[in-house]
């Protein structure tokens, strides 16, 4: 599974990376950025609620 994100999206809220902190930072203007575009087994439930986190869809899973 790959977490993907389309950086023109982010607004910079930041709720994506309270669920998935392994997986996502934050810049210094607080925009996403993916560190892990292959989720790591037993990490599917944190990219998902990262995905749902996201208030303007800038997140999505494919499998």
């Amino acid at each position: 599974m790959k977490l993907l994100l389309d950086s023109t999206r982010c607004q910079g809220y930041g709720l994506c990376q309270e669920p998935a902190p392994e997986l996502i930072d934050l810049d210094e203007w607080g925009y996403a950025q993916v560190l892990l575009s292959e989720v790591p087994a037993g990490g599917a439930d944190a990219a998902e609620a990262a995905v749902a986190a996201c208030p303007n869809s800038a997140l999505r899973l494919v499998k």
